[in-house]
């Protein structure tokens, strides 16, 4: 059961994914980068810090070592590559939930978070907050984009998944 809920989320986050990009895709570039009062910074910033996150945790997911330094690291300026990107790394959460086994569920992942403080925790609870930390963020950029001439888009998870 848990594996078909995670893939549910991933499968959401993809698309939720796609209807944030193609609304920020309307705004210029300026406007995707204007300081507004967001933890990081504009549109642009926590479209980046969504990207960092995933990273990490995916990193994490599949066995590698990773801190979560630079959680407000540019890693993409021009928004086409960081779409490219985002479209890559969906693609890669989704494959990955799709291959979970009752085995990663019961595991225990050790990491190093920005505070340099090391943590062990279930899998299932930070795959939880993995997919949480995402539409923490999303919801942040949907505030953001009131502030701008474009509407965000409706990002509830059932009416996205509605068949």
């Amino acid at each position: 059961m848990l594996r078909q809920h995670f893939q549910m989320l991933a499968r959401y986050n993809t698309l939720a994914n796609r209807r944030l990009y193609e609304v920020c895709a309307q705004l210029s570039d300026a406007e995707r980068k204007s300081i507004r009062p967001a933890f990081f910074k504009s549109i642009h910033g926590t479209l980046n810090h969504i990207m960092v996150g995933d990273r990490i945790w995916m990193t994490r997911f599949e066995g590698g070592n990773i801190a979560s330094t630079g959680l407000n690291a540019i890693l993409y300026e021009d928004f086409d590559q960081l779409w490219e990107a985002r479209v890559l790394e969906d693609q890669r959460i989704e494959t990955f939930i799709s291959t979970l086994t009752d085995e990663f569920f019961s595991r225990t992942i050790e990491y190093r978070n920005n505070q340099g403080n090391i943590h062990a925790d279930p899998a299932n609870l930070l795959l939880a907050h993995f997919f949480n930390h995402q539409t923490h963020h999303r919801g942040q950029i949907h505030d953001l984009l009131t502030q701008t001439e474009i509407a965000p888009p409706v990002l509830d998870m059932h009416r996205i998944l509605r068949p």
